[in-house]
């Protein structure tokens, strides 16, 4: 079987750049208005260093954090330019975000440690979670794994559907019951039948209401259980989808599913079409959950593994 690919190709750059467009548009031009004029680094320039990093929806909390970690290196020097800014602040940055350890050689001793591997994909309607989904099969069938796909969001009309039109694109099994299935069961017959076929990879697709977070709760808890009695430990994963272009909505699905549910990794879609990318940097640091996709276009191959140093670079370039 072949490897995860683990470098990041020109092609992939290419396609983050064009992502982050907009994102990276609305950024500099803010930072560059902030900072027209100015020669030296003071509270002044820190204010409205504030508001671009709020207007860029990276969100109050991670942008004081950021400004007094600026406040703190600045007071140690008695002048620094625009240049010795940015660069203390792609710094700062860097060491907010949570690092995912998504080198090849770890994902692939996750895989053999577990036999298969659960993913359990949660997330409300609308956010790309089953593309999202359907790309993840596509890279790992791509890379040799042998995938296969729960359809457990048996409440809304379409997503079964939906997600058997991506299994058939990609080629992979899906599990699937009726609209209106207990999700338990779909998740419960979806690892026998991995279990079965010696499957490397699983992932659970879920219903993503939040009209009543305790209902929301208890079915997600009721999945996982299910699906520890087939494959200990499973899942092994729980990946929240969020969509990057609604901005400050982000910050409540997640308050919303990580209340419900131990999230350990987050995708970030539609980041192509916005200029709200920033939201990625304060969802991380203020849940503390590693981004480890994100979604830079419509193309099967626009999911990308998530590189915060090629992210920070291109936003700042």
């Amino acid at each position: 079987m072949g490897k995860l690919r683990a470098f990041f190709s020109k092609q992939d750059q290419q396609k983050l750049e064009e992502g982050l467009a907009n994102t990276k548009k609305s950024f500099l031009s803010k930072l560059g208005t902030a900072l027209v004029g100015k020669t030296k680094v003071d509270e002044d320039v820190l204010d409205e260093l504030e508001d671009v990093l709020i207007q860029s929806d990276v969100g109050v909390a991670t942008t004081i954090k950021i400004i007094e970690a600026l406040e703190a290196r600045i007071a140690k020097d008695k002048y620094l330019g625009q240049e010795d800014l940015m660069r203390m602040m792609q710094e700062e940055i860097m060491n907010l975000l949570v690092s995912p350890d998504t080198e090849a050689t770890t994902v692939e001793e996750e895989l053999t440690k577990h036999q298969p591997y659960v993913v359990m994909v949660v997330g409300v309607n609308g956010v790309g979670k089953t593309t999202t989904v359907g790309k993840l099969a596509h890279q790992f069938k791509s890379s040799g794994k042998k995938v296969m796909l729960g359809a457990a969001d048996t409440f809304r009309a379409g997503a079964i559907d939906q997600l058997q039109i991506w299994a058939d694109r990609v080629d992979v099994p899906l599990v699937r019951q009726e609209m209106g299935s207990d999700p338990a069961s779909v998740a419960f017959d979806t690892l026998q039948s991995a279990k079965a076929q010696a499957c490397d990879i699983v992932f659970i697709d879920t219903a993503g209401r939040l009209h009543n977070k305790i209902n929301l709760m208890n079915e997600l808890s009721k999945v996982k259980r299910v699906m520890d009695k087939v494959v200990p430990e499973a899942p092994h994963e729980v990946l929240l989808v969020l969509d990057g272009s609604t901005g400050q909505n982000a910050f409540e699905q997640a308050k919303q599913f990580t209340a419900a549910t131990e999230v350990t990794s987050l995708a970030i879609t539609k980041l192509d079409g916005t200029a709200k990318g920033g939201v990625l940097l304060g969802i991380s640091d203020q849940f503390q959950i590693p981004v480890k996709y994100i979604g830079v276009g419509e193309g099967i191959e626009d999911l990308q593994l998530f590189d915060k140093r090629n992210f920070i670079q291109t936003l700042f370039s």
